[in-house]
């Protein structure tokens, strides 16, 4: 497919996606959340691709919801497009791939929306994060008021949420909204590295944990300690087990087949 608001890529076994509409700050859009479903699906089912990366580049993640837009909308189309956005963030949580967001400049709304969908966040020293929506009568739709609070705290998220605060890279950081901060020259070597190092782990592996973390956020402390030995025990059917322990034994890089 021939995208025309983002570009991707594949490189030594990880998928890139770079938002390619800087000059409108990247907004989130029907336009913008269809040929992101599109390269996620793709992504999610290329068996070469064993890790995602997201990136706006170097001077803006993703700004916020397309306003203008927004402003016109009817009540059913917005119900449509906050349905597909939604679906949209779920093949990144869902996914059995990990999924690293590299973010520079401002991530806000649905920006920080779908950072927070990604497993690891890395953020340059100049990145700024918030859910403004409140100050336009609206809220987060995005899943703001779901995942945010399982990221950073309830209380934390309620404070972002009900305020609409803009915080800066460090203080992302210090709560745990991101990994790691970096300079802004360095963010995208950095990012691509974590990437590429998620993608010569296990694949059965990572799909394995994900998969439990993912079940822990919806069930009891008691079923997911539950539901965690079944998975962890079903590892040693694979090869991915047996070739990881035979490799560490023998002091090489393990070749794994995701299985």
């Amino acid at each position: 497919m021939e995208y025309q608001l983002m570009k991707m890529e594949k490189k030594e076994g990880v998928g890139i996606i770079l938002f390619d509409n800087a000059k409108a700050m990247n907004p989130t859009n029907p336009d913008s959340v269809r040929e992101l479903t599109i390269a996620f699906t793709d992504l999610n089912s290329d068996p070469d691709i064993k890790a995602v990366l997201i990136t706006g580049g170097d001077k803006v993640f993703a700004a916020g919801g397309d306003i203008p837009y927004m402003a016109e909308a009817s009540v059913q189309e917005m119900e449509e497009f906050i349905r597909s956005a939604h679906a949209m963030c779920e093949l990144i949580t869902a996914s059995p791939k990990p999924f690293v967001a590299a973010i520079a400049g401002p991530a806000l709304g649905g920006g920080t929306e779908i950072a927070v969908a990604c497993d690891i966040r890395i953020a340059a020293d100049n990145a700024i994060f918030g859910l403004p929506e409140i100050n336009l009568g609206i809220m987060p739709g995005c899943g703001g008021t779901q995942r945010l609070g399982h990221a950073i705290g309830w209380s934390r998220a309620r404070y972002m949420v009900l305020t609409g605060e803009i915080i800066d890279a460090s203080t992302a950081l210090s709560i745990g909204l991101v990994n790691q901060v970096v300079p802004a020259a360095e963010l995208q070597e950095s990012a691509f590295k974590q990437a590429r190092a998620l993608a010569r782990k296990s694949p059965a592996a990572i799909r394995a944990a994900k998969h439990a973390m993912n079940y822990a956020q919806n069930n009891s402390l008691d079923s997911g300690l539950k539901h965690e030995q079944k998975v962890w025990s079903l590892l040693f059917a694979g090869s991915d087990q047996t070739e990881g322990m035979r490799a560490f034994l023998e002091k090489r890089r393990p070749n794994y087949t995701g299985r």
